[in-house]
């Protein structure tokens, strides 16, 4: 076990599947797994480990919101459990007009403020980016589907609520979409050479202000669910 995860070390599969929502990680493995062992509730930051319907060994586990408590749970999945894949399924906010509520971004790539890199990087500029093998894998699989889905950069934030609407100048580059954790699952998949990729549903758009429930968050984004567990 680690800290911040009570799981022996054979309950947690390669291939983890990352929500930020402790709830909708359990709506995940309630709805979409079969033969599931809950093996984390510390914090209230629930995992569980099942089997797919083709019969594949998956995880799930509740990351938080933010990159510094993302980080926490990553670091802990690769070091101590041994995970060789991480997929984010989380939700975030649209920053162009045409891409709307429960429409799928896949991240190519993650812009960021936050202080995490430039605490890493000093005076250089790293760019975090999905691992290519999936982010191909999760294309081709909403293909067979029939899931549209938008593939592009997200700009990864440390201010929930901004006020001066930074967002914008995002807006006018292509940025699609605006979360807070994508940055550091990228950049810790490279420290650590393992796969990993986020696929976020769009829960609001910050340009027309249209956004979802809660409950839907937890339990309405089906179509991420099926593209992740097909990669």
């Amino acid at each position: 076990m680690s800290i911040h995860i009570d799981a022996q070390s054979d309950q947690i599969a390669e291939i983890v599947l990352l929500p930020g929502d402790p709830l909708r990680a359990k709506h995940i493995a309630d709805n979409f797994l079969t033969g599931v062992i809950q093996y984390n509730s510390v914090r209230g930051m629930l995992g569980f480990t099942g089997m797919t319907a083709d019969n594949k060994r998956v995880s799930v586990q509740g990351s938080g919101m933010g990159m510094p408590t993302l980080s926490i749970y990553v670091h802990e999945l690769i070091e101590h459990y041994g995970v060789k894949r991480i997929v984010r399924l989380g939700s975030c906010g649209s920053l162009q007009e045409d891409i709307k509520c429960r429409d799928i971004i896949i991240a190519m790539g993650a812009c960021s403020d936050s202080a995490l890199n430039k605490k890493r990087f000093g005076s250089m500029n790293f760019s975090p980016i999905a691992s290519w093998p999936l982010l191909l894998k999760a294309y081709e699989t909403a293909k067979k589907l029939a899931i549209d889905v938008k593939i592009g950069n997200i700009f990864c934030t440390d201010e929930f609520y901004d006020d001066a609407e930074a967002w914008k100048i995002f807006t006018k580059y292509q940025v699609l979409g605006i979360e807070m954790e994508t940055a550091a699952l990228y950049t810790l998949g490279a420290e650590f050479g393992i796969q990993t990729l986020t696929i976020n549903t769009v829960s609001d758009n910050l340009v027309t202000k249209e956004f979802l429930s809660a409950t839907d968050r937890q339990e309405t984004f089906s179509d991420m669910v099926n593209i992740a567990l097909n990669l």
